[in-house]
Formats: C-alpha cells, structure tokens, sequence
C-alpha cells in the first residue's frame, strides 16, 4: 500500500496505470475501484475560486496508511494506492485519488468508500477557501449519507 501527499498536479488515471503495472503481480485482481476527488467551484453555498490545503507532513501520512490498513483488514483488498493533493489548488483540478485493487469487486467498492469516507471526515487536512468575499476555513467536510468513518451502512 502507498500513501504520497503532495503538493501540485497529478493524472489520477496515469497514476493508477503505473502503480498497478509496478506493484500489482498479473491476474491477482479481480477488480479495481478508483476515486477521484475534483475542486469544485461551490461549497456551502458560496462561489469558490480556489483552495489552499494544508497538512501536517508525516503526521497526516501515517493517518491515511493505518486506515488503509484498517480497510485491508475488514475487507479482501490486495493493494491500495492514497495520492492526496496540498498546497494552491484550483476549480476542476484533482485532488484526491484513492484506488483499491481486490479480487472481487464488492471488497474494492466498499474499502474504497470507507477510505475516501476518512479522508474527507477525519484526516489532518485544512482548507482554506477563497471566495468573493475573502478567504475562509472550512469547519466541516461534506458527509456522505451512505457511509460513516467507521464502516458501510446496510440497506434494507
């Protein structure tokens, strides 16, 4: 499993291709489930014009790594690939890649969720939005209704 933070652009799709080809052996998988997280140009009902990321390096890293391992441990995953965008970041521009490679899909899809769920809930990051009328910090990160940190939630 790999976790880089970075700062500036990177090709989600390119890097999962380079990850898979160095790291993954042949015919071991069965499915593999990516995420990519965009900037978008709204939150909270404001326009947004870019975002400054900010994290606390190795602290930040060692947290993504454990709840890649965490998502290893509760479903089949074989590998896993974090790549996390800080620093200036602008509309339309990746800033997160989460790929998890399996044997069957349905583990793919649901440690996938459960990581990009952290990320967005519970990792070391801070962002600071600029919008029309300045700039401010984000207090909280937009929850999916489908999941918690802590796991899938069945349907009935």
């Amino acid at each position: 499993m790999q976790v880089i933070v970075q700062e500036g652009l990177f090709d989600p799709y390119q890097e999962t291709r380079a990850y898979e080809e160095k790291c993954l052996p042949r015919g071991k998988h069965g499915a593999v489930v990516t995420f990519v997280g965009t900037m978008r140009d709204f939150n909270d009902g404001h326009d947004v014009s870019s975002m400054f990321l900010e994290h606390y390096p190795g602290m930040t890293e060692r947290h993504i790594e454990a709840v890649c391992q965490e998502a290893a441990e509760q479903w089949d995953v074989i590998d896993a690939l974090v790549v996390h965008r800080v620093g200036e970041i602008s509309v339309a521009e990746p800033i997160v890649l989460v790929a998890v490679w399996s044997a069957h899909r349905a583990h793919a899809f649901d440690a996938c969720r459960y990581i990009i769920n952290y990320l967005k809930e519970r990792a070391p990051f801070w962002k600071c939005e600029s919008t029309q009328h300045g700039k401010r910090w984000v207090e909280h990160n937009t929850k999916d209704p489908g999941v918690s940190a802590k796991g899938i939630k069945q349907s009935a």
